[in-house]
């Protein structure tokens, strides 16, 4: 096995385009485990630990540009007053030490149904900065994944950055597991409140062949949630508005849990963090 080690972006992208098969690890959380476990013995590892370009963010126009390589701990530090739904699934992944090497561009790249970091993306409509030798371009995403483990990335392409909304609102993240972190998600979700734009956004994790939106869900809430008024939710609000998120899911039965499972605890899962958004709205602009 090769092991390539460029120091710029564009270093990268000339290795990327020679070495289409290999393997970019940034923290290596995701792929050393495959390689000591056997599962995966690509021909080439390509190290992005020295490429500058990818370990810092930036903020403009309302969004984070934030570097693919930039680790968990930094995004639960740094940014957890502008993008708090991202900081609080950042806050589940794996160990301390996990979160000190994982990415979220790792976690993109391997593209996993059951990515921590994948459904508050997926509910603030976030963008994936895709580069090669070829050229850069964006992908939302919301069609960044296409199927169990594989994304729209071409062959010869590297994750840049992810452009993130900033919150416009309170975001919530929680997740059915074992225990809170160093756990894979029986089933996660998202919720993005808009207040202003009284919009609210959704994404589900581990219960479909690619993270999901529940868009039903999404259309009920902004159009039953009483903007404005200052008022708490009504129990029949929160109740549909569960309902419709587990209705959106398409599990399977595995050895985490159930489809029925899922479905039931995504409904759960879906009224409690609506409920603590909602509760999270400012009073001054609830009113």
């Amino acid at each position: 096995m090769d092991f390539l080690r460029p120091s710029t972006l564009d270093e990268a992208l000339a290795m990327k385009a020679e070495f289409p098969d290999a393997v970019p690890i940034a923290g290596g959380t995701d792929v050393m485990v495959e390689l000591n476990f056997d599962v995966r013995r690509p021909p080439a590892l390509l190290d992005l630990g020295l490429v500058t370009e990818l370990s810092g963010w930036t903020r403009e126009n309302g969004h984070v540009r934030l570097g693919a390589t930039v680790p968990y701990t930094r995004i639960v530090t740094e940014l957890g007053d502008v993008l708090p739904g991202l900081a609080m699934a950042a806050r589940t992944v794996g160990s301390p030490q996990i979160r000190n090497r994982g990415t979220v561009g790792g976690n993109l790249g391997s593209a996993s149904p059951a990515g921590d970091a994948h459904p508050p993306l997926v509910a603030v409509g976030a963008d994936i900065e895709v580069a090669s030798t070829r050229g850069s371009r964006t992908v939302p995403a919301r069609e960044f994944f296409t199927a169990p483990k594989k994304s729209a990335l071409e062959p010869d392409e590297l994750i840049v950055a992810i452009q993130v909304p900033e919150a416009a609102g309170p975001q919530q993240f929680a997740k059915v597991g074992t225990r809170n972190a160093m756990v894979i998600a029986v089933c996660s979700f998202a919720v993005t409140l808009d207040v202003a734009g009284k919009g609210v956004g959704t994404g589900i994790g581990s219960a479909g062949p690619t993270p999901l939106r529940a868009l039903e869900a999404e259309r009920f809430a902004a159009a039953e949630l009483p903007w404005g008024s200052g008022e708490p939710l009504q129990e029949n609000i929160v109740r549909a508005f569960g309902e419709l998120v587990g209705a959106a899911a398409r599990p399977i039965d595995d050895v985490r849990g159930t489809a029925a499972y899922r479905r039931h605890a995504l409904s759960v899962l879906a009224r409690r963090t609506l409920g603590w958004a909602w509760r999270s709205v400012p009073q001054e602009v609830a009113k």
